[in-house]
């Protein structure tokens, strides 16, 4: 598929209409959480929720692309935001435990 434009972004107060419009058109309610928004030439084609996941899109235009350039982008934004130590003990690994200076007296 050929593109003029892609641009992923964060949803603003005033893409309140934007994301319930998505909704609409693809019968989902929209969790409570942030959303990145995806626009083809300067219009929205889909929404994720960075936390959540939950993704909606226009079902009349061809957003498999950038469905998976949103959740790319969703899931990079939310390691980033997530502490390390949830990281580790997501994947079942024991969190580091660091003692300061005056604990090893």
């Amino acid at each position: 598929m050929d593109f003029e434009q892609i641009t992923l972004r964060r949803a603003v107060d005033c893409d309140r209409s934007v994301l319930a419009r998505l909704a609409e058109l693809d019968s989902t309610r929209l969790p409570d959480d942030e959303f990145l928004v995806g626009e083809v030439s300067g219009v929205p084609w889909a929404a994720i929720g960075i936390h959540t996941g939950v993704l909606v899109a226009d079902p009349f235009r061809p957003t498999t692309e950038v469905a998976e350039l949103l959740r790319l982008r969703a899931q990079s934004v939310h390691a980033a935001a997530t502490p390390p130590w949830r990281r580790l003990l997501r994947r079942g690994e024991p969190a580091p435990v660091r003692f300061s200076a005056f604990a090893r007296r």
